[in-house]
């Protein structure tokens, strides 16, 4: 699609380019990702004097009042530079042993007033969340509960993981389970739910275009820069078509990603659009890593290039909130098909 930025999404879209460029060199990128939080603190402070963690919040609760557009610029630059931050993994305890996110695979037992015992698993941040929202199953559907992280009976474990994100196992023993920790009315949590996992989805896929574009971005000039047989490596016809290939991927799941967030703006059914837009990029960033990786051969596999952090970051992305299975699956349902 032919995305026309407003004024005010010109600034945002310049700011964090500028601010991510100057705070977010690759040497800090890489020096964060392998700290024990996985992420800066001080950056995170900053990003929130910039307003960003508020930006889908309206004003009157002391938010941007911004649209999903406004996220999947902002998410786009984020992944152009793999900027280390729990920005979109917010500490949500909701899969379990199947790793879905879908409504049925919910299973642990929970209810107001009651007790819930067993885990959840790969809940991101959780080593550092104040605070938890649980899924459970009740009689009535499914339960959100707002739960303190250090409530007796709640263990963290961190899980491991490649990419610099951290994965947590949620341990539950006995844990009380208060009437008033409940989100919404009980059993409707999944109506809740549901949007927000929408709104994940859409934001990661659009983190793996900017992943992608910053790969494209390596690759080009490698080719310009990089002399072979006397000639610039990209004056190769062959060089030059893969890298016209890595242009039209990241195009089109820019463009898929951008469709389904104006589709949300404009409150329409955006599941089948945000599916193929999570679904594409998914696949097609990996394929650019890929490429990218062959074009720039092995310094690119090497820990003092940065490649293979967008790599990394690209895969933990595409299986989050979904992995593109996941997603076909929405897609093939909404055409009637499952």
């Amino acid at each position: 699609m032919d995305l026309h930025l407003t004024p005010d999404q010109q600034l945002l879209v310049s700011t964090a380019r500028d601010f991510l460029r100057r705070q977010c060199p690759p040497a800090v990128m890489a020096e964060s990702v392998a700290s024990e939080r996985g992420f800066s603190e001080e950056l995170w402070k900053e990003i929130s004097v910039l307003g960003w963690p508020g930006l889908l919040v309206p004003a009157e609760y002391g938010g941007s009042g911004g649209s999903m557009i406004d996220v999947a610029l902002l998410l786009e630059e984020m992944g152009r530079a793999c900027f280390p931050s729990p920005y979109t993994q917010s500490a949500v305890a909701l899969a379990e042993e199947s790793a879905s996110i879908d409504d049925k695979s919910i299973t642990l037992p929970g209810e107001p007033g009651g007790r819930v015992t067993g885990r959840k698993l790969f809940v991101n941040d959780a080593h550092v969340a104040d605070e938890l929202i649980v899924a459970t199953r009740g009689g009535s559907g499914l339960n959100l509960f707002l739960l303190e992280a250090r409530r007796p009976g709640i263990t963290v474990l961190p899980m491991e993981a490649m990419a610099g994100d951290r994965p947590c196992e949620v341990s539950f023993a006995d844990v009380v389970l208060r009437g008033e920790d409940t989100l919404g009315a009980p059993g409707r949590g999944w109506e809740m739910l549901r949007p927000a996992l929408q709104a994940g989805a859409l934001a990661r896929a659009a983190e793996m275009v900017g992943c992608a574009q910053r790969i494209l971005d390596i690759a080009v000039e490698h080719a310009k820069g990089r002399k072979q047989f006397g000639r610039p490596l990209g004056s190769f016809q062959a060089i030059q078509h893969a890298c016209a290939d890595l242009l039209r991927d990241v195009e089109t799941a820019r463009g898929l990603a951008y469709r389904a967030a104006s589709w949300i703006d404009a409150g329409r059914d955006a599941s089948a659009e945000v599916a193929m837009a999570k679904a594409y990029a998914g696949r097609t960033a990996q394929a650019v890593a890929r490429k990218g990786h062959q074009l720039l051969g092995a310094i690119s596999f090497c820990e003092e290039h940065s490649l293979h952090l967008f790599h990394k970051r690209i895969v933990a992305a595409a299986l989050d909130f979904g992995d593109p299975s996941h997603h076909l699956e929405t897609v093939a349902s909404a055409m009637g098909l499952a």
